[in-house]
């Protein structure tokens, strides 16, 4: 099982990235998939999540800013990031979990400057 997280980068507070998390060896269709973000000095917390039914969870500091998606055909889930603020800076990580064991991906730095 393989997760790839891309997308990230340097972005002036108010404006917008879309992450995407391309995930490999599992049937995606079944699977939740989560986005946790690490600020500089802190520990990983969520973010946002969305189930394979398709219904989705937020983090209350996102929610109405950010959005999460999936495409089943091709095996994505994306975070769509709007309005964003300098302490929405981070490495952002995806994450499933096969089998109750999880797998991370490697994480996309976002920098929102002020």
């Amino acid at each position: 099982v393989q997760l790839q997280a891309s997308g990230g980068g340097l972005v002036q507070a108010g404006g917008s990235l879309r992450l995407t998390c391309k995930v490999s060896g599992i049937n995606f269709r079944l699977y939740d998939i989560d986005w946790y973000r690490q600020p500089p000095g802190k520990q990983r917390e969520w973010v946002a999540g969305i189930k394979s039914s398709g219904s989705t969870n937020y983090e209350v500091a996102v929610k109405d800013r950010f959005t999460v998606s999936r495409d089943n055909v091709w095996r994505m889930a994306y975070l769509q990031m709007d309005r964003l603020k300098p302490e929405d800076t981070a490495v952002y990580y995806c994450k499933t979990d096969p089998s109750g064991a999880d797998v991370w991906g490697q994480g996309t730095q976002v920098t929102v400057s002020s």
